[in-house]
């Protein structure tokens, strides 16, 4: 069956039969929602089903995330990190506070505080007589969204978006089992990451049978100023793991990589480190400053490696910047509907944008709107340069080695954005046919949940479902 099949036989009331000889590919109570459609002035549709339906979109969301940012904050927009006083230097010594002003920067990186501390030791300071502000007035609220799974708030991926960000606020921990049985295991984290990590995980035999030790599963609880206790079990002869987790007090974390540079850059500081909500409005000197790499190049890392972080900060920050107030999860979703309405003509109505990055299960859009989005996107492409951000299949991104596309008839084909929550498998973007022309696509698949047999993938009917379908769409 061919692209063109599909085309000349269309019609909306045989959109079921066209996916008959796909839907049965997926496991019993799966829930699907899919819409094709040609790229051009008029498009023409070529599958559209349950395309009104909300679901949730998963990482998808980063498509209507970028869309806005280019639209509003514009292809060169940086995120700026400042230094600023309130006082002088004199005689080496900083009469008044040290304000530095965060900006949710999700790239920054302890050595470029470093950089901008050794900028101040160039100005002639070697003492800070006064407090360090820590200006976090860019955004305002909970740092997580609402709708955010609490059990993986520890999780590297799930890293709050706030305006404190070094090192992107996650760290490394490493656990290695005991050598026999019911021994603890040993636990072992960096100097480098100002967090306590402690742990009465105990080692199981690697193929026991016991209730007790099968359902003994590994896990970390967050305490206070960033104390995390691993719990659970680990089996035997395991080589040593390595895990990412989310830093949770923020504050307590930049605030100490802070203080220990002081002490590296030979600076004196005796006063308090004191964080501030408000804007300090009267007029400061600038000490020194760091800049993000370009929008532009933010959104490539974003869409390609469906980096959550950088989709959440850009939202908050699209929030503050349009509102010109503190950036929060609603003022976001204002305005990004706002923005895509007067910008893009893009009436996103009734859909939940609770975040930037799709991590939220309380998102809800359709494809029509998803759809337009990637209309729009397309139509406009040699000035928003979008497509090209999206992974490839069997070249770069989360497409690069994604199986329902390793043929070599996909590659270099499809341009999407992956997305996924426990249960859906969305995907979403371009396929490229000859003489530079596209198809776009929007796929939502919800309630998936497969019974493996052996060592097989869990997504082995998502595999063998996308292959099957998109096969249909790939010029010869």
């Amino acid at each position: 069956m061919l692209m063109m099949y599909f085309i000349a036989t269309y019609s909306f009331a045989d959109d079921k039969a066209k996916l008959a000889p796909y839907l049965p590919l997926l496991p019993k109570g799966t829930d699907i929602s899919i819409l094709v459609q040609s790229v051009e002035k008029n498009p023409t549709t070529i599958i559209a089903y349950q395309n009104h339906q909300f679901m949730q979109p998963a990482s998808v969301q980063k498509l209507i995330t970028a869309l806005t940012a280019q639209l509003f904050l514009g292809k060169d927009f940086r995120f700026i990190t400042r230094m600023q006083t309130d006082g002088k230097i004199i005689n080496r010594q900083l009469k008044g506070n040290l304000i530095i002003q965060m900006s949710g920067d999700p790239t920054f990186t302890r050595t470029q505080l470093d950089e901008m501390l050794t900028v101040l030791k160039l100005k002639g300071i070697d003492k800070i007589n006064g407090n360090i502000i820590i200006d976090t007035s860019i955004f305002k609220g909970h740092d997580k969204a609402s709708g955010w799974s609490w059990n993986n708030l520890t999780a590297s991926y799930n890293t709050a978006p706030s305006a404190i960000i070094i090192d992107q606020n996650y760290f490394y921990a490493g656990i290695l089992p005991g050598k026999k049985v019911g021994d603890k295991a040993t636990t072992s984290v960096s100097s480098l990451y100002p967090i306590k990590l402690t742990s009465d995980v105990r080692t199981i035999a690697k193929n026991s049978q016991a209730f007790e030790d099968k359902y003994c599963e590994l896990d970390i609880i967050s305490l206070e100023k960033n104390h995390y206790h691993l719990t659970g079990c680990i089996k035997q002869n395991k080589d040593k793991s390595y895990f990412k987790f989310a830093v949770m007090d923020n504050l307590d974390y930049f605030s100490r990589i802070l203080k220990s540079q002081l002490v590296t850059k030979k600076i004196q500081f005796t006063g308090k480190m004191i964080e501030t909500k408000k804007t300090i409005q009267k007029n400061l000197v600038p000490l020194a400053i760091n800049q993000s790499e370009p929008l532009s190049e933010l959104l490539t890392v974003m869409l390609k490696k469906s980096n959550n972080l950088i989709a959440d900060t850009i939202f908050r920050t699209i929030g503050a910047h349009y509102f010109k107030v503190p950036g929060t999860w609603k003022s976001a979703s204002d305005a990004t509907k706002a923005i895509l309405l007067s910008k893009a003509n893009i009436d996103l109505g009734n859909a939940v944008l609770n975040d930037g990055s799709g991590l939220s299960r309380l998102n809800l859009i359709d494809a029509d709107k998803l759809m337009s989005v990637l209309q729009f996107i397309a139509a406009n492409d040699e000035t928003l340069h979008l497509i090209e951000k999206l992974p490839i299949a069997g070249v770069d991104g989360t497409l690069q080695y994604r199986r329902s596309f390793t043929s070599s008839d996909f590659k270099s084909t499809i341009y999407a954005k992956t997305g996924y929550l426990e249960g859906n498998y969305n995907l979403a973007g371009f396929i490229k046919l000859k003489e530079n022309k596209y198809i776009a696509f929007v796929q939502f698949i919800t309630g998936y949940s497969y019974i493996k047999d052996n060592n097989e993938p869990n997504n082995t009917a998502i595999i063998n479902f996308e292959k099957a379908l998109y096969k249909n769409f790939i010029s010869r």
